[in-house]
């Protein structure tokens, strides 16, 4: 009994398994979005090479996407700006 409760906790008695298991499992896709975005950000080819090993293209792609609506969001309210005028100041583009 106790063994299945375990096994459902995703960890052994000894809690051995559970740490092979995340090193297996690897990185998840908003891991690799932020080393991605870090990594060309410091102009790093090879973090940038890394981290898009880590997941397929199109999570990278999702996390990556994830992570700048975030930062967008977070910007306008530090700037008591709106989103839109942000991510148009943060490309270089005119304001509206």
């Amino acid at each position: 009994m106790m063994r299945k409760y375990a096994a459902r906790l995703g960890t052994s008695p000894r809690g051995e398994e559970a740490s092979a298991e995340r090193k297996r499992r690897g990185h998840n896709l908003f891991e690799a979005a932020a080393a991605y975005v870090t990594a060309r950000a410091l102009d790093d080819q090879d973090g940038v090479d890394e981290a898009s090993s880590w997941v397929s293209p199109e999570a990278l792609s999702f996390g990556v996407g994830e992570l700048a609506s975030r930062a967008v969001v977070a910007l306008a309210r530090e700037r008591s700006m709106t989103p839109r005028a942000v991510a148009r100041d943060l490309l270089g583009l005119p304001a509206d």
